[in-house]
């Protein structure tokens, strides 16, 4: 087999007689199955504080990491250094790890059909960290112009393109090259002698540099942090108690990715232990909740044009109008419970096993009014912007910090408020949903998801929701 393709042949200098030979080794202490992920990455990372350049890296990692399944068991080992010796070392290693009945593989390789969600206008190779400086000075000097209160401003941005070559004993054989451009801005505001407040923005996707110039600056993101530290400067303490809640669009959309799209994941499924288990076909949220999970988005964070395993994405129905359908799997899910993977199987990167993890998770819209949501409660919290949280994905419990909130009194919004939490529990919480607004929103792009010590990027997104009944934590 040649490669059609020479720029991956040339940057992990490997034929596909090598790749035969590394597999036949990964499999020479039995196995069902065999696959090598070959990664180069290269990164660069600019951040300014105190409207200084604090630092500026650029860099370049490569490696490859060796899998090999027998029945539940899997080995898995990696190298940084691509000499066929070291190589075929790895390959030992996992072998002996998940020895099992042999099998033979498969000669010779079928490319996978390719397509590009993510199309490179410029690579981030052709051009400079000069550029890159401009940006995050472009965001500082927006943010400390927004309002006289702003007293300091930290902003960053980091771009990446990851080269990856994924080959499976079962002879197929799959090529990605993965931009990612990501810029946050956080900023402090203070009150006379009162207390400073934060308010933190930030977005991208797997587009390239000029998207910061041309679609979304560096002043919408500097702008829209500022503002909310402005907002929370005439905040008032979070009342405690269970009341009704309102989710506004787009990045709350992390509460359902957490409080709900973990439990979906198929590894804890086929354990047993997530709160969706053994559930599928059951009514588990309202009629009105339809949850996906979307890999196929072009452009998005979350989105890969074939996950780490080398399996095309696409979208998942998880929840269908409040009864589950199904699981996010990846091959070994696959493999245990039945069925095909769903284009789930991800990774940080070389080092690290693949596992069923998220892409672009949301909540289709509904047909409610998102002014009409807000009007039809007579008391209770609109969360428009989250930061940390916690779910248990055994008992499906939360606890989420909303970083930005508001009363709603008599059906509208009045005092910004501070310190809420919303405390609850993923399914039940779906049951208690009353109206969903036509006005589905993805997030900016900032999204982090970690799982077991290992962090890929995904997308987000929901609806204004109303929820009936939830705990909010608080002071007052």
């Amino acid at each position: 087999m040649a490669f059609r393709d020479s720029f991956f042949a040339d940057k992990f200098g490997i034929t596909g007689r090598d790749l035969e030979r590394y597999l036949a080794e990964a499999l020479s202490a039995g196995g069902d199955y065999a696959d090598l992920y070959f990664e180069y990455l290269a990164t660069t990372s600019v951040s300014l504080e105190e409207s200084i350049v604090k630092s500026a890296t650029q860099g370049v990692t490569l490696g490859v990491g060796i899998r090999v399944i027998s029945g539940e068991r899997t080995g898995y080992a990696y190298s940084d250094d691509l000499s066929p010796e070291k190589i075929l070392q790895a390959a030992h290693v996992a072998a002996c790890i998940a020895s099992g009945p042999s099998k033979t593989i498969k000669t010779g390789f079928e490319e996978a059909n390719r397509r590009d969600l993510y199309k490179l206008i410029v690579l981030p190779a052709d051009t400079s960290l000069e550029e890159r400086v401009k940006l995050v000075k472009r965001a500082d000097e927006a943010a400390r112009s927004y309002d006289s209160r702003v007293i300091q401003v930290q902003a960053s941005y980091g771009d990446s393109v990851k080269h990856v070559l994924v080959a499976t004993s079962d002879g197929t054989l799959s090529f990605d090259t993965q931009p990612m451009a990501r810029m946050g801005v956080m900023v402090l505001a203070q009150q006379d002698n009162g207390n400073p407040e934060q308010g933190y923005a930030g977005g991208g996707g797997r587009v390239s540099l000029d998207f910061f110039f041309e679609q979304k600056t560096p002043e919408h993101f500097a702008r829209e942090a500022a503002r909310q530290a402005v907002v929370q400067l005439g905040a008032v303490e979070a009342p405690a108690g269970e009341t009704t809640v309102v989710l506004g669009p787009g990045w709350p959309g992390i509460l359902l990715h957490e409080a709900v799209g973990h439990g979906l994941e198929a590894d804890f499924n086929r354990k047993g232990v997530s709160a969706f288990s053994n559930r599928i076909g059951r009514q588990v949220a309202s009629p009105l909740c339809t949850v996906i999970d979307d890999g196929a988005i072009a452009n998005r964070r979350g989105s890969l044009n074939v996950d780490d395993e080398g399996n095309p994405t696409r979208q998942n129905v998880l929840i269908e109008k409040g009864i589950l359908r199904g699981y996010l799997r990846d091959r070994l899910s696959a493999r245990i419970m039945g069925g095909e993977t769903t284009g789930n199987g991800r990774r940080e990167s070389y080092k690290h096993i693949p596992m069923p993890r998220m892409t672009n998770t949301f909540m289709l819209a509904g047909e409610s009014d998102p002014e009409e949501i807000i009007r039809s409660v007579p008391k209770g919290l609109y969360c428009a912007t989250f930061g940390g949280g916690q779910v248990d994905i055994t008992s499906g419990n939360f606890v989420f910090s909303a970083t930005e909130s508001y009363l709603i009194e008599d059906g509208k919004l009045t005092k910004p408020v501070r310190g809420a939490t919303l405390v609850g529990n993923g399914p039940e919480s779906l049951k208690h949903v009353r109206m969903v607004g036509n006005d589905l929103k993805l997030d900016e792009g900032m999204g982090v998801c970690g799982k077991e010590g290992q962090s890929v990027p995904v997308g987000v997104g929901i609806p204004t929701i109303r929820i009936d009944r939830m705990t909010v934590g608080g002071t007052a």
